[in-house]
């Protein structure tokens, strides 16, 4: 017994069948992912180290250099690129397509370990993180307040802000732009100095020496056991002002005698500032192929609950949010969706003229499409402009299955066959004709899965949709449409007024159509110059057409960066 002729006499298997296709779809479609295109940044990974006061000659001498030696063994490695600038060095290691993010980031952490006894040993501990450090970020936030001093909202949005949401999945690192961490700054009269002898290394020594806390023991006793703090570190420029640089011939030169010290910024350097009111900036950036619509979904939750335990004078405000442009990327698909969809059950119903024809094979183009989704899901794909294209362009594909079987089966009932007997003979007629058809097609969209490279990753997740999805439609054309068309489908003497309308227009169409066949191929040598002409056409259209490897956009987005001149 045919797959089909199992269908026809047991409708409730069919039926299970296909609400079971459905049930996957549905299950996989909620675990899918937004994106705008498929994930095809390569795993990139990033270290940064920070040395005080270097210039960026010694950066690259002595910190970029040594570290770009150990890197380069690294299996995988596609390029290193480095910049060396003043005080910091940014390593950014690129790895090849196929490679595991994970693994990557592993191996760079075991390299950059055994190279830090290479560097200075006043360097800050390298940094690595599983994204580029120069990356753009998909949310950006400013904290102030116009009552607080910038040093005290650097600390909220360090140490509340940037805690908060840096835990969100997917999100490589939070970069606070414009910080304003506390510190002392010493200040340093050069004629007092010259007048006492002090040099700028005397001040270091004795501020590294005197403003330390160190563990003091405890005490012991046969009952008690008390654990002793010195409390040694300088917390106030009072006490800072104190501080005993020297001593000579039993004078004590004291901070305040050479110098002063003030609470201040650290960086002075750099600042954020809207409508010129200074500010801290706040931004996310995603690991790479990591859902950026799920990133955002979360952070605005975890935004609502900031700024209720904020004080309500600090002001917490979004400045750009780049899923913005990704939802009405993807909403606009999904209105071409359904508009591709509602186009082509016009379509059908404009030529089969009956509401029961007509839902026959429409009711394949749903059962194929969510079932994609799951499909989607198995492969670990996501929700993006070339998956829903494929489903878009699956539309057209998924009922054509559908209709050639309700085709064969209707022409035997309109000769008067019983409604069963013509979908079991009409199936088994039309079954290698569909499997041949449904091959074909997916034999046209599966070797996109083989590409290398950046456009096979891009375009890899379209072909599978498409490929998925006609495989699906094949399925449901020799299960549920058989067993539809036998228990829908009836021969019917009189039709309804629609078709009587119509069927002069069609009746003309089949005779023009076979009038013109019938004429062609009594000069079928006319085939081969105009199929030369149109592939010279097509040859000369191409060498003109622009390439890119996608269509530019407006955003309506406008960013001006300026730099001062040195």
């Amino acid at each position: 017994m045919s797959l089909s002729s199992t269908a026809i006499n047991r409708p409730v298997l069919s039926i299970v069948m296909s609400l079971l296709l459905v049930l996957f779809g549905v299950v996989g479609f909620y675990f899918l992912g937004i994106r705008e295109y498929p994930a095809v940044d390569p795993p990139t990974i990033t270290v940064t180290t920070n040395y005080s006061g270097a210039n960026a000659d010694v950066i690259e001498s002595q910190i970029t250099e040594p570290l770009e030696e150990a890197l380069n063994g690294i299996d995988g490695i596609r390029t290193i690129s480095s910049v060396s600038k003043e005080q910091s060095s940014v390593i950014t290691v690129e790895f090849n397509l196929d490679q595991s993010l994970e693994q990557a980031a592993n191996d760079v952490r075991d390299r950059t370990s055994r190279a830090i006894r290479l560097l200075p040993k006043d360097v800050d501990p390298p940094v690595v993180e599983k994204a580029d450090a120069n990356a753009e970020p998909i949310i950006f936030m400013t904290l102030r307040s116009e009552s607080r001093s910038i040093m005290e909202v650097n600390d909220v949005a360090a140490n509340i802000v940037k805690e908060r949401i840096q835990t969100i999945p997917g999100v490589s690192g939070v970069r606070i732009f414009g910080e304003k961490k506390y510190s002392m700054r010493l200040w340093l009269d050069p004629a007092k100095m010259a007048a006492y002898n002090v040099t700028p290394v005397d001040v270091e020594n004795a501020v590294t020496k005197q403003n330390v806390e160190l563990p003091s023991g405890r005490i012991e006793g046969s009952n008690t056991e008390l654990t002793i703090r010195t409390q040694g570190e300088l917390t106030s420029p009072e006490e800072f002002n104190h501080l005993i640089i020297k001593q000579v011939d039993g004078t004590i030169i004291r901070m305040s005698d050479v110098g002063y010290a003030a609470l201040s910024p650290e960086n002075e350097r750099t600042g954020v500032k809207r409508n010129f009111v200074p500010m801290i900036g706040i931004a996310l950036n995603p690991q790479p192929g990591a859902n950026a619509v799920a990133i955002s979904d979360e952070f605005y939750k975890r935004l609502e609950q900031i700024k209720k335990e904020l004080p309500s004078d600090y002001k917490l405000e979004v400045g750009f949010d780049f899923t913005t442009f990704v939802r009405k990327t993807i909403s606009e698909v999904q209105n071409t969706v359904m508009i591709a969809f509602l186009l082509v059950v016009l379509i059908i119903f404009l030529f089969l003229r009956e509401w029961r024809s007509t839902f026959i094979p429409v009711i394949a183009i749903p059962i194929s499409i969510i079932s994609s989704f799951f499909i989607m899901y198995v492969a670990g794909f996501s929700i993006n402009v070339l998956t829903l294209v494929a489903i878009i362009l699956s539309i057209g594909l998924v009922c054509d299955d559908a209709i050639v079987v309700l085709e064969n089966i209707y022409s035997k009932i309109e000769r008067g066959m019983q409604p069963e007997k013509a979908a079991h003979e009409g199936s088994r007629e039309i079954f290698f004709a569909v499997v041949s058809t449904t091959i074909t097609l997916a034999a046209v969209f599966f070797p996109i899965m083989f590409l290398t490279g950046l456009t096979g990753r891009l375009f890899r997740e379209f072909g599978v949709v498409v490929a998925g999805s006609v495989l699906i439609s094949a399925f449901v054309a020799l299960t549920l449409t058989p067993m539809l068309s036998a228990k829908l489908l009836r021969h019917r003497a009189h039709h309804n007024w629609f078709y009587i309308k119509t069927q002069p227009f069609f009746e003309w169409l089949n005779n023009a159509y076979s009038t013109s066949l019938a004429n062609f191929l009594k000069r079928r040598w006319l085939v081969f110059p105009i199929t030369g002409v149109i592939g010279i056409i097509i040859f000369l259209l191409i060498n003109e057409l622009p390439t890119e490897l996608a269509p530019s956009e407006d955003r309506s987005s406008i960013r001006v960066m300026a730099t001062a001149p040195e």
